[in-house]
């Protein structure tokens, strides 16, 4: 699995990347990005299997980014995860809205990223 990882924080991005590994999912290669317009100059040349992002960054922030996936046929269909400290009903309706299939709330523990993971993975196969 191929996983990019969209943070302003390299601190959370280890944090996350650290998670996922101790979530045990077999992992050939991570990726990072600062913000959504970096993740997209990455995706133009790096295939993804999921992308776990953060909302709220400098630049082109989460929602941006979601939104510019769904608008691209050869990166709709990569499965994106948002990971933020935002647990509103309201932003968590409004990313999956966006295209956004699975939404974590900042801390989590492996076993509640493992369980999102696991089912956005499961139904993008499907």
């Amino acid at each position: 699995m191929r996983v990019l990882i969209v943070d302003d924080s390299p601190a959370m991005r280890a944090f996350i990347r650290r998670v996922v590994q101790l979530s045990g999912f077999e992992v050939s290669a991570f990726f990072q990005a600062g913000d959504g317009g970096e993740a997209l100059k990455l995706l133009a040349r790096e295939p993804m299997d999921v992308i776990l992002t953060d909302i709220n960054m400098p630049g082109m922030d989460g929602g941006q980014l979601v939104a510019h996936l769904g608008q691209e046929p050869r990166l709709a269909s990569i499965p994106v995860v948002v990971v933020s400290t935002d647990a509103t009903a309201e932003r968590m309706e409004q990313m999956l809205a966006l295209g956004a299939r699975g939404y974590v709330t900042k801390p989590f523990s492996p076993e509640i990223l493992r369980t999102e993971l696991d089912r956005v993975l499961e139904s993008a196969h499907a």
